[in-house]
């Protein structure tokens, strides 16, 4: 149990440490992972992680793919830029790094590709908690980062069968044949309703069926419960799933970061590979934007889309526990550091692009976008941005009552599934400062803000001020402190979402006790 008392202590404390300063936590479970290697003893535990911070650690990669998967859309992965970027970029990494290695290093050819390999993934550990805190993963960018993602890793695991003395069973085809049973298995959703059971359901099909059936096949369990969450992302209660495993994922993924912070202090050898590896690491990035550009995607979404990328893998790490375990190391410190750079990179990305959107806008090739921002929302009264549910209920009630209304989201799926039930809904990103600079807002009253994010409320106020719309800007509170931003932002009122449900609650009430009042009174 001191294991525990102890670890957990560390992450909360670093953790804490590092919002103080506007980092995200993360960067402070790293640290508490090397404070653990070095201090840990004089608590009476052991300098490494041991297998139960390493099950734990397994646990939280497997939910957090799961719940990726819950959100990815097949269609996704067949994109030009997400094939192109995820090939090309392997490649012309792998040449680059494996010449420097061999070079420098003094490997031998087979040690220097496979090292170049290990660098020349992403993490999607990383790159997914960024988006998802965010509110990014079903954004362009953040759609074509993670199908990114996911092809590389299905890359490593080619290098790792390739290299490895391990090979796919000779069932490992059964696999195929698993979306065969997605009606059954939506069926199962269907009858496991919601709270625990649902939650309990996810688990096993990320954990037991996804994870531990495909290592059995001999294929990647993180692949395993990728899939599982893929073959479920159709189902209406997808989401609710997704939502119901946040906190648990959330715990047990606090488990990984340690580990990696655990794995071993660094001699000097390999603080200075790791410091030379944080200095070339902007190539990865470089390149990322360079091939996005070249696939016709504008110059913001290419931008955040690489920024999310320009990382070291933890497949590193599993590419170098198989083939290359005194490398171990060095690489676990190499993906330490680019966390420590990249995750705070990640969370000043929309003004980093803000601040270099004049230079980067240059880089962008005079052809049709794939993700073209609208240049108007035609003739309405009122904006509604962001359409799930508290969007989707403020569109019903304005049109109900006579206005003309236009929805506006980032994610084209959902703009797809409501302009199918006849909504005026545009799909934009609303944290584009590009968007506002060019939307004719002629006619446009008033603007609700039903975002679920905060940052992307703060950024779509003040631009929507700054081109001087004067109407009322009305936006959600999930949380009492987020009032005060907001209205610093330019916000005309918030609504606490949850007092909100309350007063929607007695007016029905009310409604039922005298049909003949009015609502409110």
């Amino acid at each position: 149990m001191l294991i525990e008392v102890v670890s957990l202590s560390f992450a909360f404390v670093f953790g804490l440490l590092v919002r103080q300063v506007n980092l995200p936590p993360l960067v402070g479970f790293l640290a508490a992972g090397f404070a653990l290697n070095a201090f840990g003893p004089a608590f009476g535990l052991p300098p490494e992680a041991g297998p139960f911070l390493e099950h734990v650690s397994h646990l939280g990669v497997l939910l957090l793919l799961f719940t990726v998967g819950l959100k990815l859309k097949l269609r996704n992965l067949i994109e030009p830029a997400v094939i192109g970027g995820a090939v090309l970029h392997f490649a012309f990494t792998v040449g680059l790094f494996s010449l420097g290695v061999f070079y420098f290093l003094d490997l031998g050819q087979r040690d220097s590709l496979l090292l170049a390999a290990a660098l020349a993934f992403s993490s999607t550990v990383l790159a997914a908690k960024v988006l998802e805190a965010k509110g990014e993963l079903r954004s362009f960018h953040g759609r074509v980062a993670i199908g990114i993602l996911i092809l590389q890793d299905l890359i490593a695991l080619v290098v790792l069968s390739l290299a490895g003395n391990s090979t796919p069973s000779v069932w490992a085809p059964v696999v195929l044949g698993l979306p065969l049973l997605r009606p059954a298995l939506h069926w199962l959703m269907d009858v496991a309703g919601h709270e625990e059971l649902l939650v309990l359901m996810g688990v096993v099909f990320a954990v037991a069926i996804g994870g531990y059936g495909f290592e059995v096949v001999g294929l990647s369990p993180e692949v395993g419960a990728l899939a599982m969450g893929v073959l479920l992302s159709g189902h209406p209660r997808a989401q609710e799933l997704s939502h119901s495993l946040w906190g648990l994922k959330e715990i047990l993924l606090i488990g990984f970061f340690l580990q990696i912070g655990m794995s071993g202090l660094p001699d000097y050898d390999a603080l200075v590979f790791a410091l030379v590896m944080a200095l070339i690491m902007p190539l990865k990035g470089l390149l990322f934007f360079a091939l996005l550009i070249l696939f016709r995607l504008r110059a913001r979404n290419a931008f955040l889309g690489a920024l999310s990328l320009t990382c070291y893998s933890e497949f590193g790490l599993i590419v170098a526990a198989g083939v290359l375990e005194e490398w171990l190391v060095p690489l676990a410190i190499t993906v330490a550091v680019s966390f420590l750079i990249a995750a705070p990179l990640n969370r000043l990305a929309h003004p980093l692009f803000d601040r270099l959107e004049s230079r980067l806008k240059r880089c962008e090739r005079q052809s049709y976008h794939p993700d073209e921002q609208p240049v108007s929302i035609g003739v309405s009264n009122i904006l509604i941005v962001g359409m799930g549910r508290t969007g989707q209920a403020a569109f019903g009630s304005v049109e109900n009552a006579g206005l003309t209304v236009v929805g506006m989201d980032a994610d084209p799926d959902k703009v797809e599934k409501q302009r199918s039930k006849g909504q005026n809904v545009v799909y934009a990103d609303a944290e584009d400062i590009e968007l506002w600079q060019g939307l004719d807002l002629t006619g446009l009253q008033a603007v609700i803000l039903a975002m679920p994010h905060l940052d992307g409320k703060l950024i779509a106020a003040r631009n929507l001020r700054k081109m001087g719309f004067t109407g009322p800007i009305v936006a959600n509170a999930f949380h009492d402190d987020e009032a005060e931003p907001m209205l610093n932002a330019g916000v005309s009122e918030t609504y606490q979402a949850m007092a909100g449900a309350g007063i929607g609650i007695a007016d029905k009430t009310r409604e039922a006790l005298d049909p003949k009042a009015p609502a409110g009174s």
